[in-house]
């Protein structure tokens, strides 16, 4: 299969762009799944359902509403360009924006379940031997959670590479800055005789799939081996 340098190049973006949302997602994505998890207060339900919205809302709808607030006439959009000279719409910064709002759900949905699972007993334990909550979520919970740290990050980097309305809709597809794998293979798909090269990226996609799933339930095993001490 020969591969050309402009599908290596679009294999090299969505690989960024999947890259850098997961990397910025996944603390908050860490922060709000505790939230949820720990945390009673007025209006959770409402922040359930705000961070689990870009899950049944149409992606199109989705990257419709961030072109409305980060578009250069949005008002977060117009205020960055304003302030810093930051442009995210039609940019493949805006592409990682999108994709990290509609992976984010599925990091929390799998970091939550880690917190829910944690045997609150050990960190009771280990504030009664002196240790701060500080402490006890760095030594005692966060080793815990850490496979489904991994697994969230691993659902967030395939849904990120996978990511095609909401992207198409606030980025649109511009080869060089916003092509991503989904968007280029739409594309050509598309285009009579494109079917060739369509077919070496869903290869490529599938690859890079299987091996970031293979290197998350690698990690995820190496993790939870750490924590049981074996």
């Amino acid at each position: 299969m020969s591969v050309s340098a402009a599908e290596i190049a679009i294999v090299g973006l969505s690989l960024k762009v999947a890259l850098v949302a997961t990397f910025f997602s996944l603390p908050v994505a860490v922060g709000v799944a505790w939230i949820l998890a720990r945390k009673e207060f007025f209006g959770k339900s409402v922040l359930n359902i705000a961070v689990h919205l870009p899950l049944v809302l149409p992606p199109v709808v989705t990257g419709y509403a961030l072109l409305l607030l980060f578009g250069k006439q949005g008002v977060i959009g117009g205020a960055l360009e304003a302030a810093f000279g930051v442009t995210l719409a039609f940019k493949w910064t805006g592409a990682a924006l999108a994709a990290a709002i509609m992976g984010f759900p599925l990091m929390v949905r799998a970091i939550r379940l880690g917190f829910e699972t944690v045997d609150k007993g050990l960190e009771d334990a280990a504030a009664t031997l002196g240790a701060s909550k500080r402490a006890v979520f760095r030594h005692v919970t966060l080793p815990l959670i850490t496979p489904a740290i991994l697994a969230g990050a691993a659902l967030g980097f395939a849904k990120a590479m996978g990511e095609f309305g909401a992207t198409i809709t606030f980025v649109a597809s511009i080869p060089g800055e916003t092509e991503t794998l989904p968007s280029a293979i739409y594309t050509l798909l598309q285009v009579p005789g494109g079917e060739t090269a369509a077919l070496r990226l869903i290869a490529l996609s599938i690859v890079i799939s299987i091996a970031a799933l293979a290197v998350s339930e690698a990690l995820a095993r190496r993790a939870a081996k750490r924590v049981l001490g074996r």
